[in-house]
């Protein structure tokens, strides 16, 4: 203190640096002062500039905090129809919820009603864990807060991977799923799931006696949901009671997203004789079952899936990795972020259900492609009646000024995308030596198979240069052979020749639509309700990565855009809602089922119900009621009102039929399908 006195006598004594002679006197009073002191005086200062800059911080945070605290007051100190009355007063009168439309007209409760969660949304809670996981006995490890994700994420990541060999739990290791409507109503806090839906059938006077959410451990292979939990046998149970209950009202099941190719499967457990099968014959469909409302159905699977099993990456997730790729590939804290998820979800079975199926009839080959020529774009709606779009209809159609290879799944650089296939030098892959490219064993912890693969093989799938839906298979055999090693014993992804083949009562054939039959009951319906009008990932062009220890070789080309096409960060859209692609969720009902075919011998009336999305018209109406995203569509009100319909007693009928606004039909007639 007595250094920074000195100072300021120094200071208030100090002449004006205008008359020369101060300056020289100045100088004089310098050399007065010894050295060691001067050093002194300049460390105090240094201390005083650095306790500034920390206090400046502090008060900083202060006041970001204190602000949060007090807009975090407003929000629970204003009335609940303030939104409501800003909404109104911005975009005038907002209609009712369709439940309390609905029952103004009179609906009540007749069929129960099961809901059927798909990947991701359902809640997860742990049983027994490793010792990093003391504490957390029935919390939640997904869904919730999501707050252990950020307290001890490699202990999350541990305990939410399965074992990479048998697809169940690890040794010392439970997690299971949420019971009950809670398990799947929120996904986190503010982001709803089933909720807006239940909410709107209470409103007509359902309630948990009469509405059951068939929650399951969604990481798990779907015949692996019964051998571990016994799932498939409780749904068949539940519904059973929940008929016998309701006077006899069949139930009305609503599957969601992956929850639609669960269902599938359970159709075909649920009448198979025992032990593969649930034992219920071959009328129990028939008996307890009115009406599946599949929502956001991946019938065919998704090309996400393909992104997500290859380099862990999808639309976003290829963005932040180029633009902060030290931040997700390299060892950054020693995280290793990327490489972890893919450790993480390459032991989840589940995600193999999704890889695309059908091979080159369904998804298109080198140069062609169901959606070929075609946009998402100027379209408009088209009933029963007007099932085969007149080709000079300007309006539905808009042609593209450049030719896409939508077939091409994967393709290594934008040129090989666009290139026609006889340009194109593909050195075949399946042959390739690998080799290990990491000397030690540190890439263990981050385990991706890519580290056992080798320069080499990674070249090699490189040199292929373009993969179609059928070429995909065996890439991934190639890159993750552990992984589909399990996937080949529970999924299948080819289409049947003869269905009558002993071979198609194994379980691995029956969530793909195309090597099984719907259950022999006529007076069940079948519903596809999706939404539109949104670009939804359908090809990749890829390039390689830098090379380094324990890490992903592969990346999307964020890079590659084209003005001309629908090819934006290195990925090719096409119209469907999101994540799920028109042609995989609409195809069956439109053509696969549609009438008696060999896939629908008993003649199950099918029905497609599309919605076109419409975003919120102000931040203060949230996700929406009119949209048509994948998940975000469980709020929209025009399909939450035709689900209560049917599930107060209406038919497909009642609710006027198809109601279109894609091109599916054109792309269905691209497809040569024997049916």
């Amino acid at each position: 203190m007595s250094l920074i006195r000195r100072r300021k006598q120094n200071e208030t004594s100090r002449p004006t640096r205008s008359d020369p002679s101060s300056i020289d006197k100045e100088d004089d009073n310098k050399k007065k002062i010894p050295a060691k002191d001067q050093n002194a005086e300049e460390i105090a200062l240094k201390k005083l500039r650095k306790w500034s800059c920390i206090d400046s911080c502090c008060w900083l945070i202060g006041s970001i905090c204190v602000t949060w605290w007090f807009l975090l007051f407003l929000y629970n100190a204003i009335p609940a129809s303030f939104n409501q009355y800003v909404t109104e007063a911005i975009t005038g009168p907002v209609p009712d919820p369709p439940g309390v439309k609905l029952k103004k007209e009179g609906l009540t409760v007749k069929h129960p009603v099961v809901f059927v969660p798909g990947i991701v949304t359902g809640g997860l809670e742990l049983w027994e864990g490793h010792q990093c996981a003391e504490g957390l006995f029935r919390k939640r490890l997904w869904g919730g807060t999501f707050g252990e994700v950020y307290k001890r994420p490699l202990c999350w990541v541990e305990h939410m991977s399965l074992d990479n060999e048998t697809g169940l739990d690890p040794s010392g290791i439970r997690v299971r799923p949420v019971s009950g409507l809670v398990a799947a109503d929120y996904f986190a806090p503010g982001y709803f799931v089933w909720a807006v839906l239940i909410a709107n059938l209470a409103r007509i006077g359902y309630e948990e006696k009469t509405m059951y959410m068939a929650a399951y451990d969604w990481r798990i292979s779907f015949q692996n949901t019964e051998v571990r939990d016994q799932t498939l046998s409780r749904i068949k149970s539940n519904i059973e009671l929940m008929v016998a209950t309701n006077g006899g009202n069949k139930a009305v099941i609503i599957p969601h997203s992956m929850g639609v190719l669960y269902f599938l499967h359970f159709m075909k457990w649920v009448e198979a004789p025992a032990p593969m099968g649930g034992g219920g014959g071959p009328d129990w469909c028939a008996k307890h079952i009115k009406t599946v409302m599949n929502i956001g159905g991946p019938f065919f699977g998704v090309p996400k899936a393909v992104g997500g099993l290859f380099s862990a990456e999808a639309k976003d997730i290829a963005v932040i990795r180029a633009t902060a790729p030290g931040f997700l590939d390299n060892d950054i804290f020693r995280l290793q972020t990327l490489q972890h998820v893919m450790r993480m979800t390459r032991t989840w079975d589940s995600t193999m259900s999704m890889i695309p199926k059908g091979g080159d009839t369904i998804w298109g080959g080198l140069d062609w492609s169901p959606e070929e020529g075609y946009t998402p774009s100027k379209r408009k709606q088209r009933n029963n009646d007007t099932q085969v779009a007149n080709e000079d209809d300007s309006e539905v159609v808009a042609s593209q000024r450049k030719h896409v290879n939508f077939g091409r799944i994967i393709s290594f650089g934008k040129d090989i995308a666009e290139a026609p296939s006889s340009q194109i030098d593909m050195i075949d892959f399946r042959g390739a030596v690998k080799g290990n490219s990491v000397a030690n064993n540190t890439c263990r912890d981050v385990w991706t198979e890519y580290h056992e693969m080798g320069y080499e093989g990674i070249k090699a799938v490189a040199e292929y240069k373009a993969y179609t839906a059928e070429s995909i298979l065996d890439l991934l055999h190639f890159v993750a052979p552990k992984l589909m090693a399990r996937g080949s014993a529970h999924f299948s992804y080819g289409i049947a020749d003869n269905l009558d083949d002993p071979k198609y009562r194994h379980y691995k054939y029956w969530s793909n639509p195309l090597e099984t039959t719907l259950p022999n009951a006529p007076d069940m319906e079948i519903f596809s309700m999706y939404g539109v009008g949104i670009p939804t990932e359908r090809a990749y062009v890829y390039k390689l990565t830098p090379s380094a220890d324990c890490y992903i070789p592969f990346q999307i080309d964020t890079s590659a855009d084209d003005d001309d096409t629908p090819l934006k960060d290195g990925v090719y859209a096409v119209d469907g809602d999101e994540t799920v692609p028109v042609l995989s969720a609409g195809f069956m009902c439109a053509k696969g089922w549609r009438g008696k075919t060999r896939f629908n011998p008993s003649g199950i009336r099918t029905y497609l119900r599309e919605y076109e999305h419409s975003p919120p018209a102000n931040l203060l109406e949230g996700r929406g009621t009119q949209s048509g995203a994948h998940v975000d569509i469980m709020g929209n009100f025009q399909l939450i009102e035709d689900i209560i319909r049917v599930a107060a007693g209406a038919r497909g009928e009642d609710l006027g039929g198809d109601q279109v606004h894609s091109d599916i039909f054109k792309m269905s007639e691209k497809i040569n399908l024997q049916l």
